[in-house]
């Protein structure tokens, strides 16, 4: 009886194809949008892990603001994409702080300073610049292509920027020894770094759009003072990693006043950060697209309904041979339901040509696994089901005498 029904359903769809498309597009479109949506999120989670296991296991973070609310094992429970910004950021003797705990190899401050760098008539208003010592490319592992990093303690007007800032402020892949203007003052080139992973969504900046200079030579532009956005630092041992983090933690509390507005933060701990706000990011995302789902629901209802009515004479003819009330409703169930399947596939092609169209043309790369579009499969199904009740009930209901009058 199944397979009857089934047939009758696609027989259907095939009498009425634009009419079935159309009822069929706010599941595709609804699909389609959660499916590529949850995938990007996946591919962002994916990239921001690839990025933190390539700096290293043993990398620390301390951080303005608690950015995470843990539980009496560590693990973190929430995270604040705000509190960075809401909390005042760092300060020298938080560095020198960190810096005087034991096991600690090196600590890197990275101080963010507001500035348009320009070369003649070229500005570039979307480069980033920072102060920051002679380590950070230890801490970022990453390599200088051209030329080299400034020393530890410099204080001279030089610095070492991204390869999107030489290709776009210097016009040129390897502007060594070259001049900018930042702030009033005269800044030398002295080294290029290697291309960054560029990560959209991420909530870290573009390092390939971005200036470095020397902390000294950054609290010149600022009237002497800068404050420390984030300290990057490293154990004399992995194995010391999480005893370090302790020690960092406990000896900032005491500076603070035991005020706990700081976060020390291990590449676990970030891992996990990063995955909580990107999860909260996609979900809320993704309810809104889902609401595409409960319209192509209703849109089915109203053309199903529809179906009915013009097909009151087929259902009095069904009766009149034996149909019974559940073999009717099972019938228009199944169409209801065969339309949304075929919908929900239809969106499963339509989010793959948006995940490659994505790849192609972007720096993402959406993640797309099984279980997502299985699941949406049979969400749109149970979307069908659901919303098919209705007119199957209205059609199960007809007074076959009634129906066989209507011709």
């Amino acid at each position: 009886m199944v397979t009857g029904n089934f047939k009758i359903a696609m027989d259907s769809i095939k009498h009425a194809k634009w009419r079935s498309f159309f009822t069929m597009l706010g599941i595709i479109i609804g699909v389609a949008s959660v499916v590529t949506i949850i995938s990007i999120g996946e591919g962002v989670k994916k990239q921001v892990s690839e990025e933190i296991d390539r700096r290293g296991p043993d990398l620390i973070t301390v951080r303005p603001g608690k950015v995470a609310e843990t539980d009496e094992n560590g693990r973190i429970n929430s995270a604040s994409i705000f509190s960075s910004l809401v909390n005042a950021p760092l300060s020298e003797n938080d560095l020198k702080v960190v810096s005087g705990t034991s096991d600690v190899d090196y600590a890197v401050p990275v101080s963010y300073l507001s500035g348009v760098p320009k070369v003649e008539k070229t500005e570039m208003p979307r480069a980033v610049v920072f102060g920051t010592s002679g380590d950070l490319p230890k801490a970022l592992n990453q390599k200088i292509e051209y030329g080299a990093f400034f020393d530890k303690g410099a204080n001279k007007n030089v610095a070492v920027i991204g390869p999107r800032v030489a290709e776009e402020l210097f016009k040129e892949t390897v502007p060594v020894g070259a001049s900018m203007q930042l702030r009033g003052q005269s800044f030398v080139v002295v080294g290029i770094f290697e291309e960054f992973n560029d990560i959209s969504l991420s909530p870290e900046a573009d390092y390939n759009t971005a200036i470095f200079i020397p902390t000294e030579a950054a609290k010149k532009l600022n009237n002497n003072q800068l404050p420390i956005q984030q300290i990057l630092l490293r154990p004399d041992e992995l194995s010391q990693r999480d005893e370090v983090a302790k020690n960092v933690e406990s000896r900032l509390l005491n500076s603070h006043a035991g005020q706990h507005d700081f976060s020390v933060l291990t590449q676990d701990n970030n891992r996990s950060i990063s995955n909580e706000i990107l999860n909260i990011l996609t979900s809320l995302v993704t309810a809104v697209a889902a609401v595409s789902l409960i319209v192509g629901g209703i849109g089915i209802m109203n053309v199903m309904i529809v179906s009915v009515t013009e097909r009151t004479h087929e259902i009095g003819i069904r009766k009149a041979v034996g149909a019974t009330n559940r073999q009717i409703l099972a019938q228009f169930v199944i169409e209801s339901a065969v339309i949304s399947f075929v919908g929900g596939i239809f969106g499963i092609i339509v989010s793959l040509v948006a995940n490659f169209v994505l790849r192609v043309s972007t720096n993402l790369v959406p993640v797309i696994t099984l279980p997502i579009m299985g699941i949406a499969l049979v969400v749109a199904l149970l979307v069908g089901v659901v919303f098919g009740v209705a007119p199957a009930l209205k059609a199960a209901q007809k007074d076959p005498i009634e129906a066989l009058r209507r011709v």
